[in-house]
């Protein structure tokens, strides 16, 4: 986590944070189209955004050469995208598609799902993709993105999910429901809970739900005026993990026997109990087991939060991370109001997080990019309602609906390298598109680096 984007009626603005005192303005864009979703890829230059003027539009570009890539139509509204470095997922109200983020070929579409109309899903850095299969229960499925394959389904909460968030390592899930009260981290190889946090009491909107940079803490805010942070257990980690092992190994000696045509003989798992994190968590689960009712025993059995911040107002959008700046662990605030918060961060006693320093977001810096794409616009929509233009357009059929990918019009090249190559402003070719995601992947977060410029050496003359 070492940049941000920034998206408000004046402007879209990406920041990236060079240290504690230190954030820069690498872009910006006026938002003349109404810019209503903005994803970048890491630290890459490829961004995609979603415009208020076509809700079913998916725009790719390479910000820093300041050129679109290509454009996505889907049959409905989009709703969230999400992206590593293998997959790009479109999330619409009643699908799911996924694409190889290499050339935009479309993968597979998920359809006839639960109508989904916040558009919630997460994706691992694994390629594991979870969305919610239901309207009235928190029930999701965990897909395989990577492989193609349908996993699990794992009930979550009674009442519908509103968060889901993958650890770094794609091995945990957590998740949270629309009452906001309890917070659950799951296995994502056997589907078991692995933890549970109660964040509070009073039904709270989660507005942010992510792990840290190594997985080891949980960070939760929501339109409260407290951010909390969990600590994940780290035996209980690795007791679920044994037990996920030995259950498949369990299935493969069972399918063996039965392969063999040998009577199965009936063997138990021991499988040790999750520890707890502490003594007084043993003796209040052990008490609350014993002499308390379900429903006031699962209370006392959760987990607290083991660093808080509090925040100057409630009611306010927040979205947080845990991430080493400068070698050192901060938690970063990003507020609705512009401004962005950084407060230090103790992993081993926890407890209130000082603030540190405070930016402003909300106007313009000097020196950045300016990226002005109105006259590719332009010719895109002047293509797109012209006839002549349907042999540029690529029709991918899927089981859900039809992905329309449509070649912007390339900016001439004008360049000593170009006129070498003999290139020719003619509609960008499968080729080149993929070459220009590559390339927009891969590119380092330098504005201008050696890849592109590379040193040269004049030796001196005696």
């Amino acid at each position: 986590y070492s940049s941000l984007s920034v998206l408000s009626p004046t402007g879209l603005r990406l920041y990236s944070i060079a240290g504690q005192d230190k954030v820069e303005e690498i872009f910006a864009k006026d938002n003349t189209e109404q810019i209503r979703i903005v994803e970048r890829l890491f630290n890459s230059s490829l961004v995609v955004l979603v415009t208020a003027q076509k809700p079913n539009c998916l725009k790719m570009l390479h910000f820093k050469k300041k050129q679109d890539i290509c454009n996505c139509f889907y049959p409905s509204e989009i709703l969230c995208v999400r992206m590593n470095r293998q997959r790009l997922i479109v999330c619409l109200a009643e699908s799911i598609h996924i694409h190889d983020i290499r050339d935009m070929k479309i993968l597979h579409s998920i359809a006839n799902i639960s109508p989904n109309e916040q558009g919630l899903c997460a994706l691992s850095l694994n390629s594991h993709l979870a969305f919610p299969v239901c309207q009235a229960r928190g029930e999701l499925r965990i897909f395989n993105a990577s492989k193609l394959r349908t996993g699990m389904t794992i009930k979550a909460h009674d009442t519908p999910l509103s968060a889901l968030a993958f650890s770094p390592s794609g091995a945990l899930l957590a998740t949270a429901s629309e009452r906001g009260t309890v917070i659950r981290v799951f296995c994502v190889k056997n589907g078991q809970r692995v933890q549970e946090f109660r964040r509070g009491v009073s039904c709270v909107r989660i507005a942010s739900l992510v792990f840290s940079a190594n997985g080891d803490f949980l960070c939760a805010s929501s339109n409260t005026e407290t951010v909390h942070v969990f600590k994940i257990d780290a035996r209980a980690v690795e007791s679920v993990e044994l037990k996920a092992i030995a259950e498949v190994a369990a299935k493969s000696d069972k399918a063996a026997k039965e392969s063999a045509s040998v009577p199965p003989v009936a063997e138990e798992v021991n499988s040790a109990p999750t520890p707890v994190a502490s003594w007084g968590g043993m003796f209040s689960k052990a008490v609350s087991s014993l002499l308390l009712p379900s429903h006031v025993s699962e209370v006392l059995s959760q987990d607290r939060s083991f660093a808080t911040v509090q925040l100057a107002q409630a009611g306010l959008k927040h979205i947080c991370a845990l991430t080493r700046v400068q070698k050192e662990l901060r938690l970063l605030i990003a507020c609705e109001d512009g401004f962005l918060y950084v407060h230090e961060f103790d992993a081993e006693r926890g407890g209130a997080c000082k603030l540190l320093s405070v930016h402003d977001l909300r106007g313009a810096l000097e020196d950045v990019i300016e990226l002005q794409l109105s006259e590719s616009v332009v010719r895109s929509q002047i293509k797109s309602t012209n006839a002549a233009a349907q042999p540029s357009l690529t029709m991918l059929k899927s089981c859900a609906a039809s992905v329309l990918i449509e070649n912007p019009d390339p900016i001439p090249d004008n360049s000593y390298a170009s006129i070498l190559r003999g290139d020719q402003a003619d509609a960008m070719s499968d080729s080149a598109k993929f070459r220009k995601l590559c390339d927009a992947i891969d590119t380092p977060t330098k504005l201008y680096d050696e890849r592109q410029f590379p040193p040269v050496a004049i030796a001196a003359k005696d």
